[in-house]
């Protein structure tokens, strides 16, 4: 079933967190996932929400979405952005 990654990130270090982008893209499609959504001008429809950077990835299955967030090349990459953004992130499984 597909599944999905949703991300809310509030950059404070544009440079290094570029760094960052590279090295998770590499990761995603190499663990099968593609990005929906990557930053794009929000709208707050209901409720207090004050979103920051948007990111939606999708995946086969929430066990790709596993294997990609423990890899190794995504380790290098989350090394990357230390300190440059904070970052939630949910993975959901779609219908």
């Amino acid at each position: 079933m597909t599944a999905y990654v949703l991300v809310n990130v509030k950059v404070k270090d544009s440079a290094r967190y570029e760094g960052y982008k590279r090295l998770a893209e590499r990761a995603v499609e190499r663990h099968g996932g593609r990005y929906l959504v990557r930053g794009g001008e929000t709208m707050t429809l209901e409720g207090g929400w004050q979103a920051d950077r948007v990111v939606v990835l999708e995946f086969p299955t929430l066990e790709h979405i596993k294997t990609f967030y423990e890899s190794a090349d995504y380790a290098a990459a989350r090394e990357q952005r230390a300190g440059s953004a904070e970052m939630k992130m949910i993975a959901v499984a779609g219908l």
